[in-house]
């Protein structure tokens, strides 16, 4: 254990995590993403630390988000802790909905939480999740293809290199694809992607006057360059591709680049995992010279259901499961470099991760991302991926669908627009907008 593990490995968080008096069994609700199995496997910490036991529910991305928007909006009380994210966090904080985390003790360094995250995690200044690591979006590119293309990657590209970049790349007679993006339906699928994208292409999803976009010069124009980019240099049935469709196929040598998640960075570099290990570069998400890049901002965090019987022990694995000693443990069992990113300022004024080679694209990514100005025109909403809206969740998976279709060929990028233009009409009409 090195010097670093051992000073932020103090005894102060197992005192306070071991005040409990009855042990208990808590269920959380999570996604099935690398880093949360990760956690799943370190649970006997802190089940030694504080006797409480733990009952995970591990779900496919678009299905968590039903299950538990089902489950604290009905009051169902199925879980104890939910992974939920930046989009429902301060809604369901309002809608009281969760219980607020504002008298986590002293040695959890709540000001240590990154700004960016703390901040949409919040409502009305109060903490309702509380990060379990952060992103926002990067390029991960194949450093051998690039070369052997005659190309090199700046770190801050635009669209037309990258598209130019893909096609040079791709070999298709070789299963090696120019690019991998999401195209799997859902507001956190594919409409991540694309919103953060279209903000690059100068569009939006509103208007100030709340009037869909969708029949915008601006829409067409990013929606058709995804289509097109995609038929050209993209894998086949990529509409049924999400972040870890992608992730395995990047791992597999399959991908020249791939545009998604800061986060997959420790899993395309782990030589145990990805074939490709030793040749990813990374660079900030593409712009068009409009002065906004596609790169959005996100945190997976832990939050818990008001109501919940057992509020003592939730809090509890939050205080553990978002520490610093959990990073502390992380690298202690898997290297600095897997450690979950984008949550607390002491990781990145932490000279051992400071070496990793993905830790500086992430939080400048990070903080480049502005969810309070996430467009070229204004917008009367917040969010750079989404918009924070309590109706949004419901029409964005429905235009998710139309782009998806698009994308399988299904029907062209004008009926899908117009399709989008139509539904989110009829959505705020409905809901008073």
């Amino acid at each position: 254990m090195t010097k670093t593990i051992r000073a932020l490995m103090g005894a102060s968080a197992v005192v306070a995590l071991t005040s409990g008096a009855f042990a208990e069994t808590i269920t959380i609700a999570t996604v099935n993403n690398g880093d949360m199995i990760r956690m799943q496997g370190l649970t006997a910490d802190f089940t030694a630390k504080t006797g409480h036991e733990v009952e995970w529910v591990t779900l496919e991305e678009n299905v968590l988000r039903q299950r538990v928007t089902t489950d604290i909006s009905t009051k169902g009380g199925q879980f104890d802790i939910m992974t939920i994210g930046m989009y429902e966090t301060p809604i369901w904080g309002k809608n009281g909905w969760l219980v607020p985390l504002d008298d986590l003790p002293a040695e959890y360094d709540v000001d240590d939480i990154l700004p960016a995250m703390r901040g949409g995690l919040s409502y009305d200044g109060t903490l309702y999740a509380a990060p379990f690591y952060g992103e926002s979006s990067m390029i991960m590119y194949r450093t051998d293809l690039m070369e052997a293309a005659g190309l090199d990657m700046p770190d801050a590209p635009t669209w037309d290199f990258v598209r130019d970049a893909a096609i040079a790349m791709t070999d298709k007679d070789n299963e090696i694809y120019g690019i991998c993006l999401r195209g799997k339906a859902g507001w956190g699928e594919n409409m991540a992607f694309l919103t953060a994208t279209a903000n690059a292409f100068g569009a939006r999803w509103f208007d100030e006057n709340w009037t869909p976009q969708f029949d915008t010069p601006q829409w067409k124009e990013a929606l058709t360059f995804y289509l097109d980019l995609m038929d050209q240099a993209g894998p086949p049935g990529a509409s049924n591709n999400g972040f870890n469709e992608n992730l395995s196929l990047f791992q597999q040598g399959k991908c020249g680049m791939w545009i998604d998640a800061t986060v997959a960075a420790s899993f395309v570099t782990n030589a145990d995992e990805s074939t490709v290990a030793d040749k990813v570069g990374f660079a900030l998400a593409p712009d068009t010279g409009l002065g906004k890049r596609g790169n959005w901002l996100w945190a997976w965090a832990l939050g818990i259901p008001a109501g919940t019987q057992k509020e003592d022990a939730a809090k509890q694995f939050i205080e553990w499961a978002t520490s610093k000693e959990y990073l502390a443990l992380v690298a202690e069992n898997e290297g600095w470099a897997n450690v979950p990113p984008g949550s607390r300022t002491s990781l990145y004024e932490n000279p051992e991760y400071a070496q990793v080679p993905f830790a500086k694209m992430t939080l400048d990514s990070i903080n480049s991302a502005d969810p309070l100005n996430p467009t070229v025109d204004p917008v009367p909403y917040v969010g750079v991926q989404f918009v924070a809206i309590p109706e949004f969740a419901g029409f964005a998976t429905e235009v998710g669908q139309e782009f998806s279709a698009a994308l399988a060929g299904q029907q062209t990028a004008d009926e899908a627009l117009a399709k989008a233009q139509a539904l989110t009409a009829d959505a705020m009409d409905a809901a008073g907008y």
